[in-house]
């Protein structure tokens, strides 16, 4: 045997009490230590599994908050430029209408601006 030509070999074969008591030593602490080595291996896949699927779960919930989030912003952004757009060509058709060139004579007493200026581009017609 190649064990007992080694220098821990030849003290067992000189001391056969302690080989003995060494080798119950292993065999006893062989249960133990699968034991422990088999609740690593799996704390350890429990442990990869579940931050996998917590991971999966996390970003999935995350991705549809996300995806709410920008859809509600979307939707916000189209009804706010929409609005803004509307604000801008109410105002500006105001302001047209309110400070435009023509003479004041031209202006339609009841202040609808669009059959005033109407009757006056006809007018303008006519007279030529």
């Amino acid at each position: 045997m190649a064990f007992t030509k080694s220098p821990v070999g030849q003290y067992l074969d000189r001391h056969p009490f302690l080989a003995l008591a060494l080798l119950v030593f292993i065999v006893t602490s062989a249960v133990p230590v699968g034991f422990f080595l088999l609740l690593v291996i799996l704390t350890t896949l429990v442990a990869l599994v579940g931050v996998i699927i917590l991971e999966g779960l996390v970003i999935s919930v995350g991705g549809l908050s996300l995806l709410c989030i920008l859809c509600g912003l979307g939707f916000v952004s189209l009804a706010m430029s929409g609005m803004m757009m509307a604000s801008y060509i109410i105002a500006s058709s105001l302001v047209n209408c309110r400070f435009s060139p023509r003479p004041l004579t031209q202006q339609n007493p009841n202040g609808d601006c669009q059959l005033a200026m109407k009757a006056a581009d006809f007018k303008g017609l006519y007279q030529e």
